[in-house]
């Protein structure tokens, strides 16, 4: 019950909600109704392959006091680093950008050396493209050791509409290369994603350095749930790089996985019995995930 509690005017901001190329745990109407039960004020819509910006206003229109978040994932399907998807994402009211995630250099590096015994749906999806002939390279920011000139429009782009800028599943050097770049360009909101994920695995004093370069870390469930990372280590990054610079979200959507308002309750609760106080679990969901994404 406690945990319940703290989700109101909460937003996850990290939800695979459907409908989606893939199959999904529930879909926008669902999760806003489950969400508004809760309290919580919002979630953000992020699909691998698609602008959920026209999904968002759909289902705020259905639910005026509910807001549900827009965003682009700049993987292969929307044109990779691609200045004119974000600017129309803008247009449409999205507010956060994710860098390339699944089709990311670093990513496609990742798995094939990691080799997983369980092939993800996306490399699934991926492979069978490739027997079809219709991949498209992976992506990489960088363009003979600086950033590309596609990056610096788009980092124009989140500037002037005022976005979040989310790295994905970029490499460590792109995510500080980009993140110094955004700074200097004193782009206001920058979200380090998972930086616990495997393919991207920042210590807790690169996830420090990132914060002191403006950035703001976001610690999903699924990470230490699905046994990427281990729940201690999540709580000791967070006191490392402080809840005033942190977010949590789920990561959920996953048809087999909890629905995403369980999984936020449970890494409620857990971070409640290991020290973490109402007020640094509340900071976390609702003062700095609004100020991302209503500011």
């Amino acid at each position: 019950m406690e945990a319940a509690e703290l989700l109101v005017g909460a937003y996850d901001l990290h939800v695979h909600s459907g409908p989606d190329v893939m199959n999904r745990k529930l879909d926008d109407l669902e999760m806003a109704e489950r969400l508004q039960k809760l309290g919580m004020k919002g979630y953000g819509i992020k699909s691998h392959y698609f602008c959920t910006a026209e999904r968002a206003k759909l289902i705020n229109k259905i639910n005026p006091s509910f807001n549900a978040i827009g965003a682009v994932c700049l993987n292969n399907a929307v044109g990779a680093l691609n200045p004119m998807a974000v600017e129309m994402a803008a247009r449409a009211n999205a507010k956060i950008v994710w860098m390339p995630t699944f089709d990311a250099a670093n990513e496609q590096e990742h798995f094939k050396s990691s080799k997983p015994a369980k092939l993800p749906f996306w490399a699934k999806l991926q492979m069978q493209l490739i027997e079809q002939g219709k991949t498209q390279s992976s992506i990489s920011i960088f363009e003979d050791g600086a950033l590309k000139a596609s990056v610096s429009d788009i980092l124009d782009i989140i500037k002037e509409y005022n976005l979040v800028l989310a790295t994905g599943h970029l490499s460590k050097q792109e995510i500080f290369a980009l993140v110094r770049t955004a700074a200097d360009r004193q782009l206001k909101k920058i979200v380090i994603t998972h930086p616990n994920f495997p393919s991207i695995n920042l210590s807790k004093e690169e996830q420090k350095e990132l914060v002191e370069l403006g950035a703001i870390m976001e610690y999903c469930f699924t990470t230490p749930h699905s046994n990427k990372t281990t729940w201690e280590k999540v709580y000791e990054e967070i006191r490392f790089v402080g809840p005033e610079n942190s977010i949590i979200s789920t990561d959920l959507g996953q048809p087999d996985g909890l629905y995403p308002d369980e999984g936020l309750q449970i890494f409620i609760t857990n971070l409640l019995n290991n020290g973490f106080t109402k007020e640094e679990v509340k900071r976390m969901i609702v003062k700095n995930t609004a100020f991302l994404v209503e500011s």
